[in-house]
């Protein structure tokens, strides 16, 4: 085992791939030559359109051991990814690596396709049953976790090899242009799998939606599909985009968000021409109300703002408080319509938006962004992977991405949750570091990390609650006590990857 930067012992290798540890956010270069896929000639006249998922898998040639990867912008209204796995194990396919961007509660079939081996490792973010079923060592392989970023930049790299992935379209035309801007089942972009269209060794679109030639917009261009299988329905609607998503009513959360967007205020953030990152948690959605409220009250314009839309923010769009949205993924039905109809609402893969080696890497260029934790520590370094009983709950997402991009890096959590303090000695797991975290808002108190000299001095004499972490940690400590230590085994079940292809930490075997 071997240190890294943030004092974890991480193994020389898993899975046959040679580990390197952590070195600081910003001091590793990855290795790696960019091979995109030369697909074969193509035949005129050539039939893409498959009768079935079955069909798709023998014409792809899916065998033991292949690498599979599937987008989760269907959320937990996916459809296709068991569709998908379930044919391969009728098919007596075993030992498969999912490369998932995410996988959410609706895959608890997964589950007992790891059970049989079919599943032999998971490569990505994994929320609800298939994660907790890799916390008790239900998968045969050590599983790997990225960031969005961290996944672009290891399939670039080589790191990763598709050898089919599928791709769920709300509507797609029978060469394979394939969108998921309209349709029955829409959800918005389709930027999270573009990377592995362009490659992946096959590629297969799956739809509910098949329409004329040529389909627009589209995403995904044909020029990189292999075969196009129409389905009844690629997912369940109202559980991909939400009617209304709605900010917290919780006067705790309100009071967190009222002290970040005042802070931003105070050390002159706010200003026209600024630039954020928003999501769809309450708190972020609170603190993206007050900021619009400024806005219009000083009659100024943000430059562009980066998310995870919601008809909250497309609101500034239509008002012009916001001059563009980049979205890279989507949260309700009026950020659907505005993704369709507005040209200043614009589509991003995670590839401009993400990745470390990208030339136009779109979290270089943020001002602030909201980020969320399941625990924070005296080091500044973040959790959002397990709980503190040690399971494997949740996924990475953009947050090492965004953090290290962003000018100002705000974590905005409540103290404690169910009585146990999320402010900690030391996170169950580092999955971000703490040089990238700025600011830690709690409705307790406001730490800014020790290295942010400048924003120390521009809240002198602040009537907002700012004090040492250590302070804060003392202060909540009164209110929770000292929680116990998760029960953890000697196997380790999951690797935390930093964005740069480095190892961050390690995750354990909870004891069941």
């Amino acid at each position: 085992m071997i240190e890294n930067k943030v004092g974890r012992l991480i193994p020389e290798e898993v899975n046959g791939r040679k580990l390197i540890p952590f070195k600081g956010a910003f001091d590793h270069i990855s290795d790696g030559e960019i091979k995109r896929r030369i697909p074969p000639p193509a035949k005129q006249k050539e039939k893409k359109l498959l009768k079935s998922i079955r069909e798709a898998i023998e014409k792809c040639g899916i065998k033991d051991g292949a690498h599979i990867s599937f987008h989760h912008h269907l959320r937990d209204g996916d459809y296709v990814v068991n569709m998908v796995m379930e044919e391969i194990a009728n098919m007596g396919i075993k030992d498969i690596v999912l490369f998932p961007t995410a996988l959410f509660p609706v895959h608890q079939p997964l589950v007992e396709l790891i059970e049989k081996g079919v599943i032999r490792r998971i490569e990505g973010s994994m929320n609800g049953p298939v994660g907790y079923a890799c916390s008790t060592g239900k998968i045969k392989d050590t599983c790997v976790l990225r960031s969005h970023g961290g996944r672009v930049r290891a399939v670039k790299a080589g790191e990763i090899k598709i050898d089919c992935a599928f791709i769920a379209a709300s509507a797609a035309d029978q060469y394979g242009n394939a969108t998921g801007t309209f349709g029955k089942s829409r959800f918005g972009p389709l930027g999270f799998s573009l990377v592995d269209s362009e490659f992946a060794d096959k590629v297969v679109v799956i739809t509910d939606n098949l329409v004329d030639y040529p389909c627009h917009p589209s995403t995904i261009k044909s020029t990189y599909v292999d075969y196009v299988v129409e389905v009844d329905s690629i997912g369940d609607p109202e559980k991909i985009v939400s009617g209304t998503t709605r900010i917290t009513r919780s006067p705790t959360r309100l009071q967190i968000a009222k002290y970040a967007v005042q802070f931003l205020d105070e050390v002159g953030v706010i200003r026209d021409g600024f630039s954020f990152q928003t999501g769809a948690g309450g708190i972020s959605l609170a603190a993206t109300k007050f900021i619009g409220d400024i806005l219009k009250e000083r009659n100024i314009r943000a430059d562009f703002v980066l998310g995870g839309v919601t008809g909250l923010i497309v609101d500034l769009l239509k008002e012009g408080y916001v001059k563009v949205l980049l979205d890279g993924q989507l949260f309700d039905e009026a950020a659907c319509d505005s993704l369709l109809n507005d040209p200043n609402h614009i589509e991003v893969s995670v590839e401009e938006s993400y990745d470390i080696h990208s030339k136009g890497c779109i979290a270089n260029y943020l001002d602030v962004a909201f980020l969320g934790a399941t625990e924070v520590d005296l080091d500044f370094n973040v959790n959002v992977n397990t709980h503190s009983d040690g399971l494997l709950l949740h996924g990475i997402g953009g947050h090492q991405d965004a953090a290290a991009g962003a000018g100002i890096t705000m974590i905005t959590i409540p103290s404690y949750r169910n009585r146990l303090p999320v402010l900690r000695e030391k996170v169950t797991t580092v999955t971000t570091p703490g040089e990238t975290i700025d600011v830690i808002v709690t409705e307790l108190g406001i730490a800014i990390n020790p290295r942010r000299e400048d924003l120390i001095e521009k809240t002198k004499g602040s009537k907002l609650p700012i004090m040492k972490i250590e302070e804060l940690y003392s202060k909540l400590m009164k209110i929770t006590g000292k929680p116990e230590e998760p029960e953890l085994g000697e196997r380790i079940i999951a690797i935390i990857d930093y964005r740069d292809g480095t190892t961050i930490d390690v995750v354990r075997e909870v004891r069941e």
